[in-house]
């Protein structure tokens, strides 16, 4: 028996059965509503004022290769936050997940907002600790130290742009970050470090997100991650362990 074209073959089934179930995904994708709830930026930092209406605006531009589609209103991966977080952790995301976050747990790791500017030398650490992940690491990243973000500090709950980590002994492995705009918090970078993969770092950090998008963010009730259908399959299935499916998104900007 060739056990290489065995596992070949397995890979192929693997790989019909994910198209398959695609398929099953793309026709139901459910339409959501979300609102981004300009008019409540007027008494903060102007910068979120303008996050909002150029995030609404990039949104809903003709896609690039796709002129029939909207740029991000199409396949969107969207989880619907529950009101209650620990329903979360318990009935949406898979047994695999719930694990994870346990080992995270019983190792020592916490999870905490954090000051992005605070852990600069971590986090250029955590970029050069895997140089495949979703398709090799940008040398941008690989090589240069990470930049001070800018982002002047939010003076409400409505809008802002977070970041979230996950540590050990005052070390970051862990870290995400993105816009909060009304009812979404939409992710924009997400990195764990390589070597502390198989810790459960990943698990810990998007569902205690959760549980702090819920207790200081009582207005948003969607998280989204990029687009679905465009992602690899190991992306996907990362999507789906945490709750994440296809959804079509109207963009209210007010």
């Amino acid at each position: 028996m060739d056990f290489g074209s065995s596992l070949s073959g397995l890979g192929i089934i693997s790989g019909i059965r994910e198209s398959v179930s695609d398929a099953a995904l793309f026709m139901k994708m459910p339409l959501v509503s979300i609102n981004l709830m300009h008019f409540k930026t007027k008494d903060n930092d102007p910068f979120y004022g303008k996050l909002a209406v150029d995030f609404y605006m990039e949104s809903n531009k003709r896609h690039r290769k796709f002129f029939f589609l909207k740029n991000f209103c199409f396949g969107v991966s969207v989880c619907k936050l529950p009101e209650d977080p620990e329903h979360y952790f318990r009935k949406m995301i898979e047994e695999s997940a719930q694990r994870n976050y346990r080992k995270a747990q019983k190792a020592g790791y916490v999870f905490k907002r954090i000051d992005y500017n605070a852990f600069l030398g971590d986090i250029a650490d955590i970029w050069r600790s895997k140089e495949v992940r979703q398709g090799r690491m940008p040398e941008s990243l690989l090589k240069n130290e990470a930049s001070p973000c800018p982002n002047p500090p939010s003076k409400s709950n409505f809008h802002d742009y977070p970041y979230f980590g996950v540590l050990k002994d005052g070390k970051l492995f862990a870290y995400a970050g993105g816009l909060l705009a009304g009812e979404v918090f939409s992710i924009d970078s997400i990195y764990g470090h390589g070597d502390r993969q198989k810790d459960g770092i990943m698990g810990m950090l998007m569902v205690d997100i959760v549980r702090y998008l819920r207790a200081n963010y009582p207005n948003v009730k969607y998280m989204i991650y990029g687009t679905y259908f465009g992602g690899r399959l190991k992306m996907r299935r990362f999507k789906r362990k945490f709750g994440f499916m296809p959804c079509k998104v109207s963009w209210i900007l007010d």
